[in-house]
């Protein structure tokens, strides 16, 4: 019986996910606003009756893809430690951006939903959106304010910092997935994104164990 059970569980699992997927790639080609149930259901091959066996609406798979996006950030940044000797500063911030370079090419329907759909067109799809950048913001503040306490950070206002971080960010993804840059590219973005950065607030390079930091400031 258990193993029935989960025989049922996991073809549950399976089928929201390919009507995920399916719904993914609907709004990425059409856009949000112009896709329809219908639309999804056909990519995804299923009946409109089992569409609604998961979700209540277009609005429920939307909020979800994004959900499921966001997640997949938040679990690829790691938090930068500066007392580890084996793991520079620089190499940790690389790989980061690495990380969520990687992920929005590899995902780029979803990509191309966030940074190419029309505001306005539904209210809750701006408030989706306006939702995840906040999120994204917020995320990106906090990591700037360990990064100042760090001295890897530039003095600054981190929530000032972290608008015109992202709005860079939005630009760089906007174009390679317009441009169709391939997944590989992330590598050669990533040490851009790196280089612009350490123009700007980053001292990734610079940084030192805490303890000489310390020193520096007692000399003062």
């Amino acid at each position: 019986m258990s193993t029935r059970k989960s025989r049922s569980e996991s073809k549950k699992t399976e089928r929201r996910r390919e009507i995920l997927d399916a719904a993914r790639d609907v709004f990425a080609r059409k856009g949000y606003n112009p896709a329809t149930i219908d639309d999804i259901v056909a990519q995804a091959g299923v009946a409109r009756g089992t569409f609604y066996l998961y979700f209540d609406d277009k609005r429920a798979v939307f909020s979800e893809l994004i959900d499921r996006f966001a997640a997949q950030i938040t679990a690829a940044i790691q938090r930068i430690v500066t007392d580890d000797s084996s793991r520079p500063v620089a190499d940790q911030v690389r790989a980061n951006i690495r990380a969520i370079l990687g992920i929005c090419l590899a995902e780029r329907a979803t990509t191309k939903i966030l940074f190419t759909d029309a505001a306005g067109v539904d209210p809750a799809f701006d408030r989706k959106l306006l939702a995840f950048y906040d999120s994204a913001v917020q995320l990106l503040t906090e990591a700037l304010k360990d990064g100042q306490a760090l001295g890897i950070v530039a003095d600054g206002e981190p929530r000032v910092l972290a608008y015109l971080s992202i709005g860079a960010l939005k630009e760089l993804l906007h174009q390679a997935v317009t441009l169709g840059f391939a997944e590989e590219t992330a590598d050669v973005l990533t040490q851009q994104m790196y280089s612009f950065l350490s123009r700007g607030y980053l001292r990734a390079a610079e940084a030192a164990p805490p303890s000489v930091r310390g020193r520096g400031r007692s000399r003062r």
